[in-house]
């Protein structure tokens, strides 16, 4: 297909369906401006894709998208309320800037983003090991996985993280 049928799919997608989209998200989400964003944030996937064949379930394929948008909104959404509650419990001269902040909230959603990249089972056993601080044994019998199996997905996870950074 053309680029021109590419994004004439789309097009027909988005004229036929963001209502739907739209509102499944506000009920989703309860906040219709992040409903807005979402739905808009779903398009801009798509477009990114460049559908090249006709989409034949729109609101399954639509919902799939935007549901993992919605997953990572409230990764997001619960990330920054940690954080905010670990300024609090921090006493006032300890406490960084507004600008140091948006910093590190900054880099938080961009290490968020680095690790959705990874299979499920990968950065469970990636975010034990660097966050919790357990040992690859410790994550083997946390899991009922072999240390071996624990070893291979952190090389898999560190090899994602350098890629991504260097690459």
């Amino acid at each position: 297909m053309t680029e021109q049928s590419s994004s004439s799919i789309v097009e027909t997608l988005y004229s036929n369906h963001h209502g739907w989209l739209q509102g499944w998200l506000r009920r989703k989400l309860g906040d219709a401006p992040e409903a807005a964003d979402l739905a808009h944030d779903t398009f801009v996937r798509i477009l990114g894709k460049r559908q090249r064949d006709p989409i034949h379930e729109p609101r399954a394929y639509l919902a799939t998208i935007a549901n993992g948008l919605v997953v990572s909104h409230w990764r997001r959404r619960t990330l920054e309320q940690a954080w905010l509650d670990a300024l609090k419990a921090q006493p006032e001269p300890l406490a960084p800037s507004p600008e140091e902040r948006a910093l590190i909230l900054e880099t938080l959603e961009e290490i968020a983003r680095l690790i959705d990249g990874l299979p499920a089972r990968v950065r469970e056993i990636f975010l034990y090991s660097q966050i919790e601080g357990f040992t690859y044994p410790q994550i083997a019998e946390k899991l009922a996985l072999s240390v071996n199996v624990v070893q291979k997905a952190m090389t898999r996870a560190v090899a994602h993280c350098y890629k991504a950074l260097y690459a």
